[in-house]
Formats: C-alpha cells, structure tokens, sequence
C-alpha cells in the first residue's frame, strides 16, 4: 500500500471509528492499571500515602491552600484577589457547603483553581476505620462532581490535621494527601495586619500556606492575601501548586 493509501484509508469514516474504539479500549485499561483517574487525568503515577506539604517547584515557590468553603461572602472575594493577581490556588471544600453553594464551586473551577477534598461534614476522622473513610470521601467527591463533573479532585486534606488512617484511603482513591509546612492561624482572626506579619515572617521556600476561605467571617484573610501576594511577588516569589505525589 502506498503512503498515500494509507493516509486515505487512516481518513475513512470506518478507520475513524476502529480509533475511536481503540482509543476506549485504551483507555479503561489505563483506568484499571490505575494510571487513569474516574476523571479522566493521566497520572504520572498514583498518589502515595505520604502527606506533601511543599511545592511542585523548587526555589522561592509557595501554594496557597483554603479550607472550609464555599462561603458566599468571602470566597467571592478572594476569589476576585486571585484573579487579580492571576494565582493560581487549591480549595479544600468541605461537602456540606458544597451543597449549598454550588454555584462557588462553578466560579472556583471555573477560574482555574483547584479541588481538594475536605471531608463531607468536616468530623475528626482520627479514629475511623479505612470503610467509614472511604465512605465519606466518596460522598464529598460525589457531591462535588454533581456540580463540576469534569473537574478532577487531586488532593485529600484531613479536618483539623487529624489523619488517622486517612491518607492510604485517599490514596486508594486517586488523592495525595495534601498538609502544610505553614498555618498562621486565621481560624481565629487576629487582625489583618498580624496575619501578613505571620505570613511574612513564617513562608519559607516551597511551603504549603493553609488558610481559610470557609468556617467564619475570612475577610481578614482576604486582605492579608491581597496583600502578601503583592509584596512576594515585588521580591521575585512565585504562586505555584503543591507537589503530586509525597
């Protein structure tokens, strides 16, 4: 056959179709091996039960990371100091605000941050079993993807860092556990001055910064943000996504 024959035969409705179907094929494999996520993301390889608290990059590069929301008053907000800014962040989204305001989630992933499951009812899980996990991981996740099926959910943040068995079931279930190598404490507002003094003086090259855009009035956060992500960047720092795998 000649090249041009091949190329003809390669445009056929008939070759297109045997792709396609190859294509499928190819891809529940993948799925079942694992390197394929419900979500549809090719993995470079599955999460581990390692809790990452640094950055993808090296160098003075920080992840910003929010818990708690939706809230329809400040994750609005904040959200309109990242695009600003053009930063790019992880949300950790707690299930039962995610039914309440769904219409945040749509504006989170619609600007391109990222998702991180938070728990569904944000409980203790430090004395749960893996089945009782797994249960309501699956739940937060389900609940999530009503609203934005396409949106892949990387990452699994245990309510009040208490993991338990916590993260070998995220990682069965194709997310990184995600910690922090920094909390200055906003769950309690301490005045927005003091949050950027902490921040200033706690982010360390490739930290992971957990703040909060969810679980009381976050507008103290909000400011300190606006604020620190200026300053960093006016002294050559970068915004980047914590790293995939522990």
């Amino acid at each position: 056959m000649t090249t041009k024959t091949r190329i003809r035969a390669a445009t056929q409705p008939g070759h297109r179709s045997r792709r396609f179907m190859a294509a499928v094929f190819l891809a529940i494999g993948l799925m079942v091996s694992g390197m394929l996520t419900p979500t549809g993301a090719v993995q470079a390889g599955r999460p581990n039960a390692n809790i990452v608290d640094s950055t993808q990059q090296g160098g003075n590069v920080i992840a910003l990371t929010f818990d708690d929301g939706p809230n329809p008053v400040d994750t609005p907000e904040l959200l309109r100091v990242l695009r600003r800014h053009r930063v790019q962040a992880v949300f950790c989204l707690w299930g039962d605000h995610v039914r309440q305001y769904p219409w945040i989630v749509r504006q989170i992933v619609a600007e391109g941050h990222i998702l991180c499951n938070h728990s569904m009812h944000h409980d203790d899980m430090s004395t749960w079993t893996p089945a009782q996990i797994r249960a309501d991981l699956l739940e937060t996740n389900a609940t999530i993807r009503r609203i934005v099926p396409w949106a892949p959910i990387p990452y699994f943040r245990a309510p009040y860092g208490s993991w338990g068995q916590t993260p070998q079931v995220a990682a069965e279930l194709g997310m990184q556990p995600l910690g922090w190598r920094l909390a200055v404490g906003d769950w309690e507002p301490p005045g927005t001055e003091e949050l950027v003094r902490r921040l200033r003086e706690g982010i360390t090259p490739g930290a992971v910064v957990l703040l909060h855009d969810g679980g009381g009035d976050r507008s103290q956060t909000v400011a300190a943000v606006d604020q620190i992500i200026r300053e960093f960047r006016a002294e050559g720092w970068r915004f980047g996504r914590p790293a995939r795998r522990g």
